[in-house]
């Protein structure tokens, strides 16, 4: 799937209709949930269940009745989606909280399917026919959404940002595969004092555009207290500070695509780290650093372009790569603040390079070893060091939903 976005341009009465769609959605998902909980064990309650359930909230109230059929039956599926993963946290024994699923206060989307609305023939123009009252709107971007046929097009979804409203839509294409303009192999560090170091001995700079911006974030969220609860100022500054973090969460997503480029089209092979993020950012020391750099996100964008490129990647377990010497194999015990790796065989090189240098040499004898990759996000990571059980395990965590073409929020 790929997702396409344009901002939307409609007037006011058009955007109120649009908060009510989206108010209706959130509706149905937590009538949807409360169903499932309150259901006793003995009875089943599974996805059919809750589609059947959404069209008996159609005849019980009116205003859901004025949604489109199939957009109901999106909001069940979100239910469901959750209530899913829950049972699979469950089976797999995930250590910590499994996800129980939770009433939704903040949603800010409504997803349609194939109905309930209409392309004009420019398709420069949206119209939602459904009885929410939304209409025509006007669709503002570069994206090429005139080269897919209709049909093509799997979900439309209306979403509410800090900076206005925006229209994506899911298109079932294939990938077209470009052209690499290298064959080298090359490994990964990744890390907070450079986004990542390769086993050439690049440093790529970390950009710290949380670090940059805080300054104005905090300006702005004192703001937000001077002004009188209940009072329109009070919600213009609230926007204000909301467009701050947005403006930081697209940065992020752009500079990670464009180095996740950059890299696959350059190299067949590519090593990187497989990090236990989440378990990273419980030291509240270094939490706001971590989620800064964005390690996560670098990660679906490399996997999406080994698709796109033809590109080899390999996870590999990070144990004891910043330890082990890359020349002749040794143990070096040091501390995190010892940025240089000297070892007795004379080997002196800065301690990620190090690091990377071990991490490519792990993913080569796990490629003669094994030859599997994650290039697609389907298949199961090599890593090193780690059981087929425990790989499998985490094959959903690690794997993208939909991707696309620029840093938008994924279906």
């Amino acid at each position: 799937m790929l997702v396409l976005e344009y901002k939307v341009k409609g007037k006011q009465q058009q955007y109120q209709a649009i908060d009510e769609a989206i108010r209706t959605t959130q509706f149905i998902r937590n009538k949807a949930i409360r169903l499932w909980m309150d259901t006793p064990k003995e009875q089943k309650v599974d996805k059919i269940a809750l589609n059947n359930y959404s069209t008996g909230l159609r005849k019980e109230f009116g205003f859901v009745k004025d949604l489109n059929s199939m957009a109901c039956q999106s909001a069940t599926e979100r239910a469901w989606l959750s209530i899913a993963r829950f049972y699979d946290n469950c089976k797999s024994k995930k250590s910590g909280k499994k996800g129980f699923p939770r009433f939704q206060k903040d949603n800010r989307s409504v997803e349609y399917k194939t109905s309930g609305w209409s392309l004009h023939p420019t398709k420069r123009r949206i119209t939602f026919t459904d009885k929410k009252g939304i209409g025509e709107v006007k669709l503002l971007g570069k994206w090429d959404i005139h080269t897919y046929p209709v049909k093509s097009i799997k979900r439309v979804r209306l979403v509410r940002k800090a900076d206005g409203y925006y229209c994506q839509f899911a298109v079932d294409i294939e990938i077209k595969p470009e052209q690499r303009t290298g064959n080298g192999e090359i490994g990964l560090d990744v890390g907070l004092e450079f986004f990542y170091s390769d086993s050439n001995g690049y440093h790529e700079e970390n950009p710290r555009f949380l670090k940059k911006a805080e300054k104005a974030i905090k300006h702005a969220q004192r703001q937000i207290y001077k002004k009188q609860k209940g009072k329109n100022q009070r919600r213009k500054a609230r926007q204000r500070y909301a467009k701050k973090h947005l403006r930081v969460n697209r940065q992020r997503n752009e500079h990670a695509k464009r180095v996740a480029r950059n890299l696959c089209k350059a190299n067949a092979f590519v090593a990187y780290e497989n990090l236990n993020v989440k378990g990273m950012v419980k030291n509240h020391c270094l939490a706001k650093s971590i989620n800064d750099v964005a390690w996560s996100l670098f990660r679906r964008w490399l996997e999406y372009f080994a698709v796109k490129f033809g590109t080899t990647v390999v996870a590999v377990n990070p144990r004891m790569t910043s330890q082990k010497c890359s020349d002749c194999g040794a143990i070096v015990k040091k501390s995190l603040s010892t940025r240089t790796h000297k070892c007795s065989c004379r080997c002196e090189i800065q301690r990620d390079v190090n690091a990377a240098i071990n991490i490519l040499n792990l993913a080569r004898q796990a490629r003669l070893g094994h030859n599997r990759s994650n290039a697609t996000g389907l298949a199961t990571s090599t890593l090193v060091g780690e059981s087929l059980l425990e790989q499998v395990a985490r094959k959903n965590v690690e794997s993208p939903g939909f991707t696309s073409k620029r840093a938008t929020a994924m279906f």
